[in-house]
């Protein structure tokens, strides 16, 4: 029904641009007014070690969450990759796909339990793999989320 397009890609989920701004903003804004007030207001020694530490870490994790969302996750016949060539998880290795309301999962996303346990690896707002489980979504397209988790459902049935 649905045809692979000519690299053999079947779905793609990207960030959604509001989704991505706001995140990057709340991040970004935290690090900034955590550091700024610590620097206004300076506390007792060690909180002001501790939330210089914590300022610079939200910043930190601000740039990463901006580089990251500019890859997006491709699904093929075989694997489900990211544009940089990582490789989230292969087909034959998918027990089951998690998108109820109550499942663990990120926001506008899905998880898919392995049947093997891979390694930890991590793209802020884009997706998480940790033991058995990859979890896809976060600033992600609700609508592009869906429809990817709708067909790797259909794959592992077969």
């Amino acid at each position: 029904m649905f045809q692979p397009d000519e690299n053999g890609v079947l779905a793609v989920v990207e960030a959604s641009p509001a989704r991505r701004i706001f995140a990057y903003g709340v991040l970004f804004g935290l690090g900034a007014l955590v550091v700024y007030l610590t620097l206004l207001h300076p506390p007792a020694f060690h909180w002001m070690v501790f939330m210089l530490v914590f300022g610079v870490l939200m910043l930190w994790q601000a740039e990463r969450l901006r580089r990251a969302t500019h890859v997006t996750i491709a699904l093929t016949e075989t694997e489900l990759r990211d544009s940089t060539g990582t490789v989230l998880a292969r087909i034959d290795d998918i027990r089951s796909v998690d998108r109820g309301v109550f499942a663990f999962k990120p926001s506008n996303g899905f998880t898919l339990v392995l049947r093997s346990k891979k390694p930890r690896a991590w793209l802020p707002g884009l997706w998480w793999r940790f033991g058995r489980r990859v979890g896809v979504g976060g600033v992600t397209n609700a609508g592009q989320s869906k429809f990817m988790a709708e067909r790797i459902s259909m794959m592992i049935k077969d």
